[in-house]
This record gives C-alpha cells, structure tokens and sequence, in this order.
C-alpha cells in the first residue's frame, strides 16, 4: 500500500496477515496531489498542486526524479499515456493538453481544447 503525508512524503506499507512494516520512500517536500501506477505498475507518478511530476520505481527503491515542472501553466492532474510507460500527459486549467517523455522530461506536443477543466 503506497500513500503521500501532507507534507510531500511518500510512504509504503507491506502487509502481511496481522504483520505490517511502514518504509519512508520518498521525500520530495510538497504536498502530492496524486499517486498514478503505470500500467504495468513498474512506475507511480508523484503529482503535486503545484505542478510537479516526480517518477518513482518501487523496484528500484530510489529516490523520486523531478519529471517535470509545469507550475507555470495552472497544472490541473497527470497521468501515463498508454500502452506503454514512455509518456505522461498532463491538462492544465485552461484546457492545454500536453504530452511529455517521462524519459528525461521532454515536453513534445500540446493541444488547445478551447475550453476550461475541472476535475
């Protein structure tokens, strides 16, 4: 079981039967808005309100890497393009759609809905 504390710190809980251990993963010191698996579950977005995107591999049990920084744009909610783990698309207040490679961060394409987005 994988959760955020207010304060930007991501935490897992294994569960077994009657038996639990906590494990700090990561810290990235702002309040995470959404936790987002990929779909085969090998990568969870850290998403802020501020409109920051941190990748994060439970397999490799590194720290979480700053993806992007989109705070700039009114950031409104990522999530993984699919199939696959390569792209991440994010929407920001205003109705900017933009797809980035979650590789290195590179923003490669937007598209203008014309309208605003709430969630």
């Amino acid at each position: 079981l994988y959760f955020s504390a207010q304060e930007g710190i991501l935490i897992f809980y294994h569960i077994k039967e009657l038996q639990y251990e906590v494990k700090i993963c990561a810290d990235i010191s702002q309040p995470i808005s959404s936790l987002i698996f990929s779909p085969d579950y090998t990568s969870l977005l850290l998403v802020t309100d501020q409109g920051t995107v941190y990748s994060y591999k439970p397999a490799h049990s590194g720290e979480a890497v700053k993806l992007l920084d989109t705070s700039s744009s009114c950031f409104l909610a990522a999530d993984f393009l699919t199939p696959g783990n390569n792209y991440c698309v994010s929407v920001t207040i205003s109705g900017e759609v933009q797809v980035w490679s979650l590789e290195d961060g590179t923003f490669l394409s937007k598209l203008n809905l014309g309208t605003e987005v709430h969630v």
